[in-house]
């Protein structure tokens, strides 16, 4: 009698057992006929691109994929889709003295001869807005080779895109014209931004969610001074927040991304050891700076005279960029110092020369954070502490050959995280920027979702008035 109410209880619990699994595979598959059903039908293209990102995986790229290209690119995949709009050239390329010929807006990249050099010296440690824009045009040019994974492409019609990106060189426009020349009495960079700023409010990409699907680059801390009033609804792309207020720019929303280092990159063959590194500490730069920059004056009276330490006042002038090149790549650390804002192309050049950064910059945002773990490759001192007599050199000392190596070993695995190139590679900077972006999305599909709660009901009440 036991047996067999016991045989009867384990098909009961079998039929149970197939139950459930006949019901959870019923229900995925459900699920997933729904999604892909929401995906083709849904109203807004932009919110099922943003969908279709948070259902689908991405793949992150590893260390070893640096500089390897996959040629054989499908625009539907999943992938960042961007609107660019086609400003005039003055905007962009004509800051760069490009000049069109005929109906042409853009250079032809397809031609390298025929695409604008970003002029050199410390101009170039801005040209951010320069790189994204040659890509975005480079993924409408099948002969040119390009990454596909966590890429961005160009797409004609802002309903099918998941960002509008503003192509303005506003780095550019500061450098170059925001003196006044001659008899003018307002700056050729103040009347761009206005113009821009009226461009932008005039449009309907722009009207659809108060500009918050915009990218727009303004990487110089003085770049978009007077039109980052007016479009702090966009996403920015910057160096630092040091001259942004809260409200404005903040990393909720915006974009931290590298100087374009000016130092020659070491390749890791080349790379000193740390017995080939004779120097402890090195800086060399502007020494007195205002605001927060008066720590470097505080930190050079108290290592001046450390006879491992090399702490000077330099220039790019008279050869000043290689001798800084050369004297990073023979220190075992480099001193990233807050200077008038709380970053510097400092940080990325030492980087690039496998120099140990001490960062000392309490207010100082990094790039790719959210990717990258830079305790794993630099150091990191309260301004506070690094004031202290003896603290900062005791502490250096204190680090073991063993440990400088681990952070070597990773500074050389992530160097080319910093890497500004044409065409992109998978990894480098521009990217990295791509990637920052699309990480963004869901945040901003949340404002997107919000903005649409009433959406139908207004219309309805719009259609009746009428």
């Amino acid at each position: 009698m036991i047996e067999v109410r016991t045989k009867k209880m384990s098909e009961k619990s079998l039929l149970s057992s197939k139950f459930l699994f006949y019901t959870i595979t019923v229900s995925m598959l459900l699920f997933i006929v729904s999604s892909l059903f929401f995906l083709q039908r849904n109203e807004s293209s932009f919110t099922s691109s943003l969908v279709r990102k948070l259902i689908l995986p991405r793949t992150d790229i590893k260390n070893d994929e640096f500089g390897k290209i996959d040629t054989l690119c499908d625009r539907n995949r999943d992938v960042l889709k961007v609107f660019m709009y086609n400003l005039p050239s003055e905007f962009h390329f004509g800051i760069l003295n490009w000049h069109k010929t005929g109906s042409e807006i853009w250079p032809n990249v397809n031609n390298i001869s025929t695409i604008p050099s970003y002029p050199g010296g410390l101009n170039r440690q801005h040209s951010v807005e320069y790189w994204l824009t040659l890509d975005l045009l480079a993924s409408e040019t099948p002969e040119i080779k390009r990454p596909c994974s966590s890429a961005a492409i160009r797409v004609k019609n802002s309903n099918e895109a998941d960002i509008v990106f503003v192509p303005f060189f506003a780095s550019l426009s500061y450098n170059r014209k925001s003196k006044l020349r001659g008899n003018e009495t307002i700056s050729g960079d103040r009347l761009l931004q206005e113009r821009l700023v009226e461009f932008l409010k005039s449009q309907d990409e722009w009207k659809r969610f108060d500009g918050k699907d915009h990218l727009i680059i303004a990487h110089h801390p003085n770049s978009l001074l007077y039109a980052k009033n007016f479009l702090g609804s966009a996403m920015f792309v910057l160096s630092d927040f040091g001259r942004y207020s809260s409200a404005n720019a903040n990393l909720e929303k915006d974009i931290i991304a590298p100087y374009l280092h000016v130092v020659k990159t070491i390749s890791n063959n080349e790379s000193a050891p740390f017995e080939k590194r004779p120097v402890l500490a090195y800086f060399q730069g502007a020494i007195y700076r205002k605001d927060g920059g008066t720590i470097r004056q505080e930190l050079y009276n108290l290592l001046r005279d450390e006879k491992d330490v090399h702490f000077a006042f330099g220039t790019v002038r008279r050869n000043g960029t290689k001798q800084t090149g050369k004297g990073m790549a023979s220190s075992k650390f480099c001193l990233n110092i807050a200077g008038d804002t709380p970053s510097s192309n400092r940080l990325f050049d030492a980087i690039v020369s496998h120099c140990v950064p001490v960062i000392i910059s309490d207010q100082i945002e990094l790039p790719f954070e959210d990717s990258l773990d830079y305790s794993g490759f630099s150091v990191f001192v309260h301004a506070s502490e690094a004031v202290k007599k003896g603290f900062l050199v005791n502490l250096l000392r204190g680090i073991t050959e063993d440990q400088w190596k681990k952070k070597w070993g990773r500074l050389k695995e992530v160097a080319g995280c910093f890497e500004y190139r044409f065409p992109s590679h998978p990894g480098d900077s521009v990217n990295m920027i791509w990637s920052a972006v699309s990480h963004k999305l869901s945040s901003l599909q949340f404002d997107v979702h919000r903005k649409n709660r009433y959406r139908r009901s207004e219309m309805f009440d719009r259609n009746r008035s009428s």
